[in-house]
């Protein structure tokens, strides 16, 4: 009999049943007079998601690529500077559309594991007296190793130093899962995906910007078209777009926002602390490491896994997928056969974590990795048989 197991990947993620009914709908009229109707709402709540009340929220079609690149060819000029770090697959994919872009990229990289790192950020800037760097890019949570970066930080860096560069954040696996706050640490451009914490299938980009950085947009030089702020803006305050958006995904989203919004944002973030320590406690079971470097860097949407030293992590991955429709995320670049990762954003339960465990132990054991059946769920178990405010305290 043909099944569908949840996925573990982290990203599409699964679809609630609430957001799965409202993407399949008629087709409707875009330019219909009554459109302003459901589009207006649909912002203003998009904003809130984001915590930001002074900037403005824009929805393209598009991937969180499109995103990054709307955010750089929207507020830059050909030959400016900016500065990032990269440490992992995402956070080098955007230093590298920069490189592309015609701008002149300083990295201030650090070993896969690690993120945004504060001190070479401070030294950097703190040096730049002319005030040459015109942006700074920071990655709040790489996907490719599960590293939460601190943004809050990188703010304290920039404001620290006088220094008046536009902060952009890469918030495509954090953003309505992860807190977020853009106008309190005073992010210019943040970025997220609408496959993510936002629970839908891929294809919108969603944007946010501050009025410094629409200021920027004035005199910015790299070319952009499709993902023009200005066109956008202009159009999107009396509800339409200036050309045909994905109404079916929006559709979807304001499902979505309807139940992060309904459960709270506080309630959000605390959920997902609360099954990825299941998973983490899980790998401590197993006797096995993650990538990030420290508990510090640990994130709350997605935990990848190192397989011990001889160990095949595409041959896990394979196993899951074949033997027992689990999938599981697979390590990319430098990390490709040495890690496996288990998605644990969006629409997820624990008893769905168990099964993403168990699994995992199954495939590892089919795969030559001596790991005790029942040991990592046993301590998954523990963790999630405990009660919320437990749980809170730990969180702090």
């Amino acid at each position: 009999m043909p099944t569908q197991n949840p996925i573990f990947i982290p990203g599409p993620t699964n679809l609630p049943e609430a957001v799965r009914r409202a993407l399949d709908v008629p087709m409707e009229d875009q330019r219909a007079p009554d459109f302003p109707d459901f589009t207006l709402p649909l912002f203003a709540d998009l904003k809130r998601v984001f915590k930001t009340e002074a900037g403005e929220a824009l929805i393209f079609p598009a991937s969180g690529t499109g995103g990054w690149e709307a955010a750089l060819t929207n507020t830059l000029s050909p030959g400016d500077k900016v500065l990032t770090s990269r440490f992992g697959q995402f956070s080098m994919l955007w230093a590298d559309m920069c490189q592309r872009l015609g701008l002149e990229v300083i990295t201030a990289d650090v070993p896969w594991g690690e993120g945004v790192p504060l001190d070479k950020f401070a030294e950097i800037l703190g040096a730049d007296k002319g005030h040459e760097i015109k942006a700074v890019l920071a990655c709040h949570n790489e996907t490719a190793t599960g590293v939460t970066s601190d943004i809050p930080g990188v703010r304290r860096v920039l404001d620290d130093a006088g220094h008046p560069a536009l902060l952009f954040v890469d918030g495509v696996s954090s953003i309505a899962s992860i807190d977020f706050r853009m106008d309190e640490w005073g992010v210019d451009c943040a970025v997220s995906g609408s496959q993510k914490g936002f629970m839908l299938p891929p294809g919108l980009a969603l944007v946010a910007v501050s009025q410094r950085g629409l200021e920027a947009a004035k005199s910015a030089k790299l070319p952009r078209c499709y993902f023009d702020f200005e066109d956008m803006l202009k159009l999107n305050r009396t509800g339409f777009f200036p050309y045909t958006p994905a109404v079916g995904l929006m559709r979807g989203l304001r499902a979505s926002l309807d139940l992060l919004l309904e459960e709270g944002l506080d309630n959000v973030f605390a959920r997902h602390y609360r099954m990825a320590e299941g998973v983490r406690r899980a790998v401590a079971a197993w006797d096995m490491e993650l990538v990030s470097a420290g508990p510090q860097w640990r994130s709350d949407t997605v935990s990848a896994i190192r397989v011990p030293e001889g160990g095949d992590a595409t041959a896990v991955i394979a196993g899951a997928y074949h033997r027992y429709g689990l999938s599981l995320g697979t390590g990319l670049a430098e990390l490709s056969g040495k890690v496996f990762r288990i998605g644990h954003l969006g629409s997820v339960t624990e008893l769905m974590l168990i099964s993403a465990i168990a699994g995992a132990e199954m495939a590892m054991r089919d795969a030559g990795i001596a790991v005790e059946l029942g040991s990592g769920v046993a301590a998954a178990q523990s963790w999630y048989r405990q009660d919320s405010d437990t749980v809170a305290q730990a969180a702090e």
